[in-house]
């Protein structure tokens, strides 16, 4: 009953920018906090941003200054605006949210969407 749904992936070099979107839908009362995470090839998934209803954020350390989460609560959709790609950003990209509804509260992944740092 809930889907979300990525996109704004690809192929980008050293340096470059891309803007991620994950747009939630379905039986959705509220949406607590959302967040992106990545997985790159042998590695464990791990966080990269999370942003809560009210707006706070919090970063790995290893793109505090390059990414930028954001959320668009109408929409409810949640944004990753990356500028300063490195290499060892290459992974794939999951967005979650922390959804309420009556059906089937809890936390829900997207499909995820692949991004490639390289020249």
């Amino acid at each position: 009953q809930v889907q979300l749904v990525e996109s704004g992936g690809g192929l980008v070099q050293p340096g470059g920018s891309l803007r991620l979107s994950c747009a939630a839908s379905g039986s959705i009362f509220r949406i607590n906090a959302m967040g992106w995470y990545r997985q790159a090839p042998g590695k464990e998934r791990e966080l990269v941003a999370v942003i809560t209803s009210s707006g706070s954020t919090n970063y790995a350390d290893s793109v505090k200054g390059r990414f930028t989460i954001s959320r668009d609560n109408p929409k409810n959709t949640v944004y990753l605006q990356a500028v300063s790609l490195k290499p060892e950003d290459t992974a794939v990209y999951y967005c979650n949210a922390n959804i309420f509804n009556s059906v089937a509260p809890g936390v829900y992944w997207g499909q995820g969407t692949q991004v490639t740092v390289s020249s």
